[in-house]
């Protein structure tokens, strides 16, 4: 079967990320069309303009709606569209030149319905960015399983960078009406209708990440608010793991307590670990301030995922 990408990307009041996705897609070494679908939710700073400077280099259609937020967006999407196979985008990501080239030279090798890929930092992105990155692809702080294939097992796709086959889509619908988690939320879904996932570890994109430690935090707060719904919604997906970051935070606390009453090892723990964390964003990275970062922006997301999820499994109304 001949693939035909339709590349959906979802957009609210970021018109300056839809010109540097754009810019990077009309870059592609790829010989086959495709197309590109902007779906503006609901957006007061429009990204229409941005869209006209690109018509003559990529098949563009540009659609305007109601807020509704991204997973519906991207359901809308899905259906406006003429290809066969789709691949969704965050708007905040910028597309490397072999992208598209490494996406159809895997499925072609291995079809499969659904496929994610990993996420990078580009040298352009400020050191913050280039923290948060890490912490969220480390083997260290998330197990690798945003896109390290020897860290996982069966590969559940991120919606910043997902491709979906029609058929899947149809089977499935596409996004639920979750807020946070409708990624993974899919995923078990396509796996309950035999649709296989995989891993194309060389289809990474730039993910640019406009997150303040303030912004990740809320995000990562976000993300432990889902696992506990997820987890109801199916027990047979539930893993002990999903505890840790909560097991974490709590553990600091108890920690400091010690370390006041007079017992330090648990607290020379942590700092040990914190310390192998800075070790290994200065392997990756070659650089003191995002080393030293990486550190803080760790400990947010264990302190967001960790507070998220708890309020999630004790106070389930809150989340609503």
């Amino acid at each position: 079967m001949k693939l035909f990408f339709s590349i959906i990307i979802p957009v609210y009041n970021r018109p300056t990320e839809i010109d540097e996705l754009l810019e990077s897609l009309t870059k592609q070494e790829f010989s086959n069309d495709f197309e590109v679908l902007i779906i503006e939710d609901g957006s007061i700073k429009k990204s229409d303009l941005v869209v006209e400077k690109y018509r003559s280099q990529l098949d563009l259609k540009y659609f305007f709606k109601e807020n509704s937020g991204a997973g519906a967006s991207r359901n809308f999407g899905m259906q406006k569209a003429n290809g066969n196979y789709f691949i969704i985008l965050d708007s905040d990501v910028i597309v490397p030149k072999q992208y598209l080239s490494e996406v159809d030279k895997a499925l072609k090798n291995n079809f499969t319905d659904a496929f994610g890929g990993p996420d990078a930092a580009h040298k352009s992105f400020t050191a913050l960015q280039k923290a948060i990155n890490y912490s969220m692809t480390s083997v260290l702080t998330t197990g690798g399983i945003r896109g390290k294939k020897q860290a996982v097992g069966k590969f559940q796709p991120r919606s910043f960078n997902l491709g979906l086959s029609k058929k899947a889509f149809e089977k499935t619908q596409g996004f639920s009406k979750m807020k946070n988690g409708e990624d993974i939320d899919l995923t078990f879904r396509l796996w309950k209708n035999n649709c296989d996932t995989q891993l194309i570890e060389k289809a990474f994109v730039y993910h640019k990440r406009r997150s303040t430690i303030a912004q990740f935090f809320k995000q990562t707060f976000g993300f432990g608010t889902a696992r506990p719904i997820l987890n109801k919604k199916y027990p047979s997906t539930a893993k002990l793991t999903y505890w840790f970051p909560s097991l974490f935070i709590l553990g600091i606390g108890l920690s400091i307590l010690l370390a006041i009453l007079g017992y330090n090892q648990l607290l020379y723990f942590y700092g040990f670990y914190f310390y192998l964390i800075f070790l290994d964003s200065l392997k990756q990275n070659r650089n003191l301030k995002v080393a030293f970062l990486s550190m803080f922006t760790s400990l947010t997301q264990f302190l967001g995922y960790g507070l998220g999820f708890l309020q999630s499994q004790f106070y389930p109304k809150k989340n609503k």
